[in-house]
Protein backbone atom coordinates (compact mmCIF):
# COMPACT_ATOMS: atom_id res chain seq x y z
CA UNK A 1 0.00 0.00 0.00
CA UNK A 2 1.06 3.32 -0.76
CA UNK A 3 2.30 5.88 2.13
CA UNK A 4 1.01 9.19 0.25
CA UNK A 5 -1.07 11.63 2.47
CA UNK A 6 -2.28 12.67 -0.39
CA UNK A 7 -3.91 8.74 -1.04
CA UNK A 8 -4.92 8.12 2.28
CA UNK A 9 -8.39 7.85 2.76
CA UNK A 10 -10.34 10.83 5.31
CA UNK A 11 -13.83 11.27 7.04
CA UNK A 12 -15.71 14.35 6.31
CA UNK A 13 -18.39 14.12 8.68
CA UNK A 14 -20.26 10.90 7.98
CA UNK A 15 -18.87 11.14 4.57
CA UNK A 16 -16.08 8.59 3.96
CA UNK A 17 -13.39 9.50 0.59
CA UNK A 18 -11.15 7.14 -0.79
CA UNK A 19 -8.25 10.03 -0.94
CA UNK A 20 -7.81 13.69 -0.53
CA UNK A 21 -8.46 15.01 -3.83
CA UNK A 22 -11.47 17.06 -4.60
CA UNK A 23 -12.81 18.33 -7.64
CA UNK A 24 -14.04 22.05 -7.03
CA UNK A 25 -17.15 23.22 -8.26
CA UNK A 26 -16.20 24.65 -11.82
CA UNK A 27 -19.28 26.40 -13.85
CA UNK A 28 -20.40 25.02 -17.26
CA UNK A 29 -22.48 27.66 -18.06
CA UNK A 30 -24.32 24.81 -19.98
CA UNK A 31 -27.86 24.53 -18.42
CA UNK A 32 -31.58 25.32 -20.03
CA UNK A 33 -33.89 27.21 -17.46
CA UNK A 34 -31.45 25.52 -14.57
CA UNK A 35 -31.84 22.13 -16.01
CA UNK A 36 -29.04 20.05 -16.17
CA UNK A 37 -28.31 19.44 -20.13
CA UNK A 38 -26.20 16.32 -21.67
CA UNK A 39 -23.68 18.10 -21.24
CA UNK A 40 -23.47 17.73 -17.58
CA UNK A 41 -24.07 13.90 -17.82
CA UNK A 42 -20.73 13.78 -19.96
CA UNK A 43 -18.94 16.64 -18.00
CA UNK A 44 -19.47 15.37 -14.50
CA UNK A 45 -19.26 12.13 -16.05
CA UNK A 46 -15.89 12.11 -17.34
CA UNK A 47 -14.55 13.57 -14.16
CA UNK A 48 -16.51 11.03 -12.23
CA UNK A 49 -13.52 8.25 -13.40
CA UNK A 50 -11.03 10.54 -12.90
CA UNK A 51 -9.87 8.64 -9.55
CA UNK A 52 -10.46 12.04 -7.01
CA UNK A 53 -12.18 11.13 -3.46
CA UNK A 54 -15.15 13.60 -4.22
CA UNK A 55 -16.58 15.66 -6.93
CA UNK A 56 -18.44 18.64 -6.27
CA UNK A 57 -21.10 20.00 -8.61
CA UNK A 58 -21.15 23.46 -10.11
CA UNK A 59 -22.67 26.18 -8.37
CA UNK A 60 -26.04 26.13 -8.30
CA UNK A 61 -28.75 28.32 -7.47
CA UNK A 62 -31.21 28.40 -5.21
CA UNK A 63 -34.03 30.43 -7.18
CA UNK A 64 -33.67 31.79 -10.89
CA UNK A 65 -32.35 35.36 -9.74
CA UNK A 66 -29.30 33.85 -8.26
CA UNK A 67 -27.75 32.35 -10.91
CA UNK A 68 -24.42 34.00 -12.91
CA UNK A 69 -25.36 33.33 -16.30
CA UNK A 70 -29.14 32.39 -17.81
CA UNK A 71 -27.40 29.37 -18.44
CA UNK A 72 -26.17 28.32 -14.83
CA UNK A 73 -28.02 25.29 -13.28
CA UNK A 74 -30.42 25.46 -10.79
CA UNK A 75 -31.94 23.91 -7.99
CA UNK A 76 -35.46 25.73 -7.05
CA UNK A 77 -38.54 23.40 -8.40
CA UNK A 78 -39.33 20.39 -9.43
CA UNK A 79 -38.20 20.47 -13.00
CA UNK A 80 -34.62 21.43 -11.91
CA UNK A 81 -34.43 18.23 -9.67
CA UNK A 82 -35.68 15.61 -12.39
CA UNK A 83 -33.26 16.38 -14.40
CA UNK A 84 -30.32 16.80 -11.81
CA UNK A 85 -31.49 13.28 -10.92
CA UNK A 86 -31.74 12.09 -14.34
CA UNK A 87 -27.61 13.69 -15.16
CA UNK A 88 -27.14 11.44 -11.38
CA UNK A 89 -28.62 8.28 -12.29
CA UNK A 90 -26.32 8.15 -15.98
CA UNK A 91 -23.09 9.08 -13.79
CA UNK A 92 -23.80 6.66 -11.07
CA UNK A 93 -24.67 3.87 -13.18
CA UNK A 94 -20.61 3.66 -13.88
CA UNK A 95 -19.30 4.99 -10.84
CA UNK A 96 -19.36 5.15 -7.82
CA UNK A 97 -17.36 8.18 -6.80
CA UNK A 98 -19.47 10.25 -3.84
CA UNK A 99 -21.20 13.32 -5.50
CA UNK A 100 -21.64 16.67 -3.51
CA UNK A 101 -23.03 19.89 -4.71
CA UNK A 102 -22.53 23.81 -4.44
CA UNK A 103 -25.76 25.85 -3.37
CA UNK A 104 -25.45 29.44 -4.26
CA UNK A 105 -26.85 33.04 -5.07
CA UNK A 106 -24.88 35.51 -6.98
CA UNK A 107 -26.52 38.77 -5.85
CA UNK A 108 -25.01 41.63 -7.83
CA UNK A 109 -22.95 39.55 -9.98
CA UNK A 110 -26.03 37.88 -11.58
CA UNK A 111 -27.50 38.52 -15.21
CA UNK A 112 -24.41 38.28 -16.96
CA UNK A 113 -23.36 36.86 -20.36
CA UNK A 114 -21.81 33.00 -21.12
CA UNK A 115 -18.01 34.30 -20.54
CA UNK A 116 -17.04 33.00 -24.36
CA UNK A 117 -19.48 35.57 -24.57
CA UNK A 118 -17.84 38.14 -23.17
CA UNK A 119 -19.59 37.96 -19.54
CA UNK A 120 -21.09 41.61 -19.65
CA UNK A 121 -23.77 42.12 -17.18
CA UNK A 122 -26.93 41.84 -19.81
CA UNK A 123 -29.31 44.45 -20.33
CA UNK A 124 -32.73 43.65 -18.94
CA UNK A 125 -34.00 44.17 -23.43
CA UNK A 126 -31.19 41.12 -24.32
CA UNK A 127 -32.57 38.49 -21.25
CA UNK A 128 -31.01 39.95 -17.99
CA UNK A 129 -33.08 40.12 -14.89
CA UNK A 130 -32.88 42.42 -11.81
CA UNK A 131 -30.05 41.92 -9.57
CA UNK A 132 -30.28 41.76 -5.63
CA UNK A 133 -27.68 42.52 -3.26
CA UNK A 134 -27.16 43.68 0.48
CA UNK A 135 -27.11 47.22 -0.73
CA UNK A 136 -27.59 49.53 -4.15
CA UNK A 137 -24.07 49.08 -5.34
CA UNK A 138 -22.83 47.97 -8.39
CA UNK A 139 -20.25 44.94 -9.10
CA UNK A 140 -17.05 46.93 -11.25
CA UNK A 141 -18.50 47.20 -14.44
CA UNK A 142 -22.14 46.51 -14.11
CA UNK A 143 -24.03 49.66 -15.26
CA UNK A 144 -27.21 48.88 -13.46
CA UNK A 145 -27.39 48.88 -9.80
CA UNK A 146 -28.88 45.92 -7.79
CA UNK A 147 -31.98 46.35 -5.55
CA UNK A 148 -31.17 46.04 -1.70
CA UNK A 149 -32.80 43.09 -0.48
CA UNK A 150 -35.39 43.63 2.65
CA UNK A 151 -35.23 41.68 5.68
CA UNK A 152 -38.05 39.95 4.55
CA UNK A 153 -36.44 38.66 1.35
CA UNK A 154 -33.01 37.71 3.38
CA UNK A 155 -35.40 35.23 5.68
CA UNK A 156 -37.55 34.24 1.97
CA UNK A 157 -33.53 33.70 0.63
CA UNK A 158 -32.82 31.50 3.92
CA UNK A 159 -35.89 29.47 3.07
CA UNK A 160 -34.69 28.77 -0.47
CA UNK A 161 -31.41 27.56 0.34
CA UNK A 162 -33.51 25.41 2.98
CA UNK A 163 -35.64 24.00 0.18
CA UNK A 164 -32.51 23.44 -1.85
CA UNK A 165 -30.77 21.30 0.54
CA UNK A 166 -33.86 19.05 1.06
CA UNK A 167 -33.25 18.65 -2.53
CA UNK A 168 -30.11 17.66 -2.89
CA UNK A 169 -30.49 15.14 0.35
CA UNK A 170 -33.44 13.92 -1.45
CA UNK A 171 -30.72 13.75 -4.81
CA UNK A 172 -28.44 11.26 -2.50
CA UNK A 173 -26.04 14.06 -2.75
CA UNK A 174 -23.44 13.30 -0.17
CA UNK A 175 -22.70 16.66 1.18
CA UNK A 176 -23.36 20.53 0.54
CA UNK A 177 -21.23 23.42 0.28
CA UNK A 178 -22.48 26.61 0.39
CA UNK A 179 -20.86 29.78 -2.02
CA UNK A 180 -19.77 32.32 0.26
CA UNK A 181 -17.09 33.19 -1.66
CA UNK A 182 -15.39 34.97 -4.98
CA UNK A 183 -17.73 38.28 -4.75
CA UNK A 184 -21.49 36.14 -4.90
CA UNK A 185 -24.19 37.17 -2.87
CA UNK A 186 -22.86 35.73 0.94
CA UNK A 187 -19.75 37.28 0.03
CA UNK A 188 -21.43 40.36 -0.73
CA UNK A 189 -23.02 40.53 3.15
CA UNK A 190 -19.32 39.70 4.56
CA UNK A 191 -17.46 42.22 2.50
CA UNK A 192 -17.77 46.19 3.99
CA UNK A 193 -17.26 46.94 0.34
CA UNK A 194 -20.41 45.83 -0.99
CA UNK A 195 -22.40 45.54 2.60
CA UNK A 196 -23.27 49.54 3.48
CA UNK A 197 -26.48 48.58 5.20
CA UNK A 198 -27.16 50.23 8.47
CA UNK A 199 -29.58 48.05 9.74
CA UNK A 200 -29.18 44.02 11.70
CA UNK A 201 -27.24 43.13 8.73
CA UNK A 202 -24.83 45.80 8.00
CA UNK A 203 -21.97 47.30 9.55
CA UNK A 204 -20.19 45.44 12.59
CA UNK A 205 -18.92 42.29 11.81
CA UNK A 206 -21.92 40.60 13.90
CA UNK A 207 -24.17 41.84 11.83
CA UNK A 208 -22.40 41.40 8.40
CA UNK A 209 -22.30 37.69 9.26
CA UNK A 210 -26.13 37.48 9.88
CA UNK A 211 -27.04 36.45 7.06
CA UNK A 212 -24.37 33.68 5.49
CA UNK A 213 -24.93 32.11 9.26
CA UNK A 214 -28.44 32.51 9.07
CA UNK A 215 -28.50 30.35 5.80
CA UNK A 216 -26.02 27.98 6.75
CA UNK A 217 -28.39 27.44 10.19
CA UNK A 218 -31.34 27.28 7.71
CA UNK A 219 -29.76 23.85 5.50
CA UNK A 220 -27.74 22.22 8.69
CA UNK A 221 -31.89 22.13 10.20
CA UNK A 222 -32.87 20.26 7.45
CA UNK A 223 -30.57 17.58 6.44
CA UNK A 224 -29.92 14.09 8.50
CA UNK A 225 -26.98 13.88 11.40
CA UNK A 226 -23.74 13.43 10.21
CA UNK A 227 -24.45 15.18 6.52
CA UNK A 228 -21.32 17.04 5.99
CA UNK A 229 -21.86 20.91 5.16
CA UNK A 230 -19.60 23.75 4.34
CA UNK A 231 -18.69 26.21 3.19
CA UNK A 232 -16.56 28.02 0.61
CA UNK A 233 -15.13 30.98 1.58
CA UNK A 234 -12.78 34.04 -0.01
CA UNK A 235 -10.12 34.65 3.15
CA UNK A 236 -9.63 38.38 1.64
CA UNK A 237 -10.85 40.96 -0.92
CA UNK A 238 -7.53 41.59 -1.85
CA UNK A 239 -8.51 45.50 -1.01
CA UNK A 240 -7.30 47.67 1.73
CA UNK A 241 -10.68 47.79 4.15
CA UNK A 242 -12.27 44.71 2.91
CA UNK A 243 -12.88 41.50 3.66
CA UNK A 244 -9.57 39.65 5.44
CA UNK A 245 -8.35 37.10 6.73
CA UNK A 246 -9.04 38.18 10.52
CA UNK A 247 -12.79 38.18 10.02
CA UNK A 248 -12.65 35.18 8.19
CA UNK A 249 -11.29 33.70 11.23
CA UNK A 250 -14.29 34.96 12.89
CA UNK A 251 -16.32 33.99 10.91
CA UNK A 252 -15.07 29.94 10.31
CA UNK A 253 -15.45 30.03 14.24
CA UNK A 254 -19.08 30.94 13.80
CA UNK A 255 -19.74 28.19 11.36
CA UNK A 256 -17.74 25.79 13.53
CA UNK A 257 -19.82 26.38 16.33
CA UNK A 258 -23.03 25.75 14.10
CA UNK A 259 -21.90 22.73 13.10
CA UNK A 260 -19.46 23.38 9.85
CA UNK A 261 -18.13 20.20 8.47
CA UNK A 262 -15.45 21.82 6.24
CA UNK A 263 -14.52 25.45 5.18
CA UNK A 264 -13.14 25.42 1.42
CA UNK A 265 -11.06 28.27 1.68
CA UNK A 266 -10.39 30.80 -1.75
CA UNK A 267 -10.33 34.10 -2.24
CA UNK A 268 -11.13 37.30 -4.14
CA UNK A 269 -13.79 37.94 -6.50
CA UNK A 270 -15.54 40.89 -4.68
CA UNK A 271 -13.90 43.57 -6.18
CA UNK A 272 -12.08 45.02 -9.59
CA UNK A 273 -9.59 46.80 -7.86
CA UNK A 274 -8.25 43.39 -6.08
CA UNK A 275 -4.15 42.85 -6.53
CA UNK A 276 -3.77 38.88 -6.35
CA UNK A 277 -0.15 37.44 -5.84
CA UNK A 278 -0.56 34.86 -8.46
CA UNK A 279 1.20 31.90 -8.14
CA UNK A 280 1.91 27.92 -7.08
CA UNK A 281 0.24 27.74 -3.65
CA UNK A 282 -0.81 31.37 -3.09
CA UNK A 283 -4.15 30.32 -1.42
CA UNK A 284 -2.54 27.89 0.44
CA UNK A 285 -1.41 30.00 3.89
CA UNK A 286 -5.11 30.86 4.27
CA UNK A 287 -6.39 27.15 5.02
CA UNK A 288 -3.51 26.67 7.26
CA UNK A 289 -4.74 29.82 9.13
CA UNK A 290 -8.47 28.11 9.05
CA UNK A 291 -6.83 24.54 10.16
CA UNK A 292 -5.06 26.03 12.75
CA UNK A 293 -7.57 28.48 14.37
CA UNK A 294 -10.50 26.23 14.26
CA UNK A 295 -9.40 22.54 13.75
CA UNK A 296 -11.93 22.14 10.98
CA UNK A 297 -11.03 20.02 8.19
CA UNK A 298 -10.39 22.33 5.25
CA UNK A 299 -9.83 22.35 1.56
CA UNK A 300 -7.00 24.50 -0.03
CA UNK A 301 -7.48 25.48 -3.65
CA UNK A 302 -6.07 27.43 -6.16
CA UNK A 303 -3.48 27.25 -8.73
CA UNK A 304 -2.27 23.55 -7.30
CA UNK A 305 -1.22 21.52 -10.46
CA UNK A 306 1.59 18.74 -9.43
CA UNK A 307 1.65 15.87 -7.65
CA UNK A 308 4.30 16.04 -5.32
CA UNK A 309 2.83 20.17 -4.47
CA UNK A 310 -0.49 18.41 -3.90
CA UNK A 311 1.38 15.67 -1.48
CA UNK A 312 3.40 18.44 0.44
CA UNK A 313 0.06 20.94 1.23
CA UNK A 314 -1.72 17.65 2.92
CA UNK A 315 1.34 16.19 4.64
CA UNK A 316 2.74 19.24 5.81
CA UNK A 317 -0.89 20.07 7.80
CA UNK A 318 -1.66 22.91 5.31
CA UNK A 319 -4.88 21.75 4.54
CA UNK A 320 -6.76 18.16 4.83
CA UNK A 321 -7.84 18.02 1.30
CA UNK A 322 -7.05 19.86 -2.08
CA UNK A 323 -9.33 21.41 -4.67
CA UNK A 324 -8.28 20.72 -8.19
CA UNK A 325 -10.48 22.32 -10.85
CA UNK A 326 -9.49 23.98 -14.02
CA UNK A 327 -6.08 21.73 -13.62
CA UNK A 328 -8.76 18.68 -14.26
CA UNK A 329 -10.32 19.97 -16.88
CA UNK A 330 -7.14 20.25 -18.60
CA UNK A 331 -6.47 16.89 -17.61
CA UNK A 332 -9.48 14.96 -16.56
CA UNK A 333 -6.93 12.07 -15.37
CA UNK A 334 -4.71 14.16 -13.17
CA UNK A 335 -5.36 11.98 -9.69
CA UNK A 336 -4.35 8.65 -12.17
CA UNK A 337 -1.24 10.51 -12.95
CA UNK A 338 -0.66 12.13 -9.45
CA UNK A 339 -1.08 7.96 -7.89
CA UNK A 340 1.58 6.59 -10.66
CA UNK A 341 4.11 9.59 -9.44
CA UNK A 342 3.14 8.96 -5.71
CA UNK A 343 3.50 5.11 -5.71
CA UNK A 344 -0.19 4.79 -4.70
CA UNK A 345 -2.85 2.80 -6.02
CA UNK A 346 -6.37 4.04 -7.12
CA UNK A 347 -9.98 2.18 -8.69
CA UNK A 348 -10.61 2.76 -11.96
CA UNK A 349 -13.50 1.31 -14.06
CA UNK A 350 -12.99 -2.28 -15.53
CA UNK A 351 -13.66 -1.04 -18.94
CA UNK A 352 -9.70 1.15 -18.30
CA UNK A 353 -7.70 -1.48 -16.36
CA UNK A 354 -5.70 -2.69 -19.79
CA UNK A 355 -4.87 0.96 -19.93
CA UNK A 356 -1.82 0.95 -16.92
CA UNK A 357 1.23 1.38 -18.06
CA UNK A 358 3.29 -1.39 -17.57
CA UNK A 359 5.63 0.56 -15.47
CA UNK A 360 3.31 1.33 -12.97
CA UNK A 361 2.07 -2.11 -12.15
CA UNK A 362 0.26 -2.14 -9.25
CA UNK A 363 -0.97 1.40 -10.05
CA UNK A 364 -4.94 0.31 -10.64
CA UNK A 365 -4.26 -2.82 -7.66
Amino acid sequence: MSMTQLFSPYQLGGLTLANRIVIAPMCQYSAENGHTTDWHTIHLGNLSHSGAGLLIIEATAVEPAGRISAQDVGLWDDGTEAALAKTLKAVRAWSDMPIAIQLAHAGRKASVAQPWHGGGQLTLEAGGWETVAPSPVAFDGHARNPRALSADDIARLCERFAEAARRSVRLGLAAIELHGAHGYLMHQFLSPLSNRREDEFGGSLENRMRFPLAAFEAVKAVVPAGYPVGMRLSATDWVPGGWDLEQTLAFAQALKARGADFIHVSSGGNSGAQQIPLGPNYQVPFARAVRQATGLPTIAVGLITEAEQAEAIIGTGDADLVGIARGILYDPRWPWHAAAQLGATLKVPNQYLRSQPRQFKTLFG
